[in-house]
């Protein structure tokens, strides 16, 4: 029983790290733009109960939220590994994206998702 219990308080202080460690990093990042590194893992991430990464365009300033654990990585990835993969998809030209910045975790969605509209069609 004692064993028990003392799994589930190691797993709850494990999760309150987790969230603690990404918190942190999120405000550092939100508030002062960096520095990136080092930053919380994927997992830590998920953990914690921050499954939401919000990023920036450098170019056309648009911003999304992207769910991390639709993010095809290992999940003892690195968030600031996942910035230079990351490209606005508003402003691309050709094969040319550019790269996007990111602001900050959250708990859920807090950026409407886009709303796709065919060149074609009236907006």
């Amino acid at each position: 029983m004692r064993a028990q219990g003392a799994r589930e308080a190691a797993k709850q202080a494990i999760r309150d790290a987790d969230r603690a460690e990404a918190e942190a990093w999120s405000i550092r990042m939100e508030g002062y733009g960096g520095p990136a590194q080092p930053s919380p893992t994927i997992g830590q991430c998920l953990n914690g109960g921050l499954g939401w990464l919000e990023v920036e365009c450098n170019r056309c300033k648009t911003r999304a939220s992207l769910p991390l654990d639709a993010i095809r990585r290992p999940r003892n990835t690195p968030l600031w590994k996942l910035e230079a993969s990351l490209k606005c998809r508003s402003c691309r030209k050709g094969r040319y994206a550019p790269p996007v910045h990111i602001i900050k975790l959250t708990e859920q969605r807090e950026i409407t998702p886009y709303k796709w509209v065919h060149p074609e069609e009236d907006r």
